[in-house]
């Protein structure tokens, strides 16, 4: 599995030649939901699977979800709600109005029926944040 560093459809072709299994664009930065939908179809025809990198906030998982949901080799939905590096600082999901559409009860999440990327921003909370600003840095994991 790779492509979380791939940004458009020429970047992964020469890893689907060389045999990788499981596609990774980030949609955030690989052209958005019309340029993934593109790269899974080059997927498809090479028999690789779709599985989106999202660690990013709730547009961009739910629009990695509008992606998943019309993918036929689509696999898994990655996503960091409740993840580490949010522990103590926002949630993703505190940027919304109304939490049910991203919820994964028992791992799945339904698809749902509301308009555009069925999520409602919270721009108060947004706003609020900005004012606030953030300290956020890459984390740094090292090992023996």
């Amino acid at each position: 599995a790779t492509g979380e560093r791939l940004f458009d459809r020429a970047s992964f072709l020469p890893v689907l030649d060389a045999g990788v299994a499981v596609l990774q664009p980030d949609l955030s930065h690989a052209g958005g939901i019309s340029e993934v939908r593109r790269i899974a179809a080059l997927g498809e025809t090479h028999g690789a699977l779709l599985a989106p990198h999202c660690p990013l906030g709730p547009i961009a998982l739910a629009s990695s979800l509008q992606v998943a949901f019309a993918t036929p080799n689509f696999l898994l939905q990655e996503q960091s709600i409740g993840i580490h590096y949010n522990a103590g600082s926002a949630e993703l999901l505190d940027y919304v109005i109304g939490r049910e559409p991203l919820a994964f009860p028992a791992g799945h999440i339904e698809r749902w029926d509301a308009p555009g990327l069925g999520i409602e921003v919270d721009e108060d909370a947004v706003r609020a944040a900005d004012a606030v600003g953030h300290r956020w840095r890459s984390p740094v994991w090292e090992h023996p």
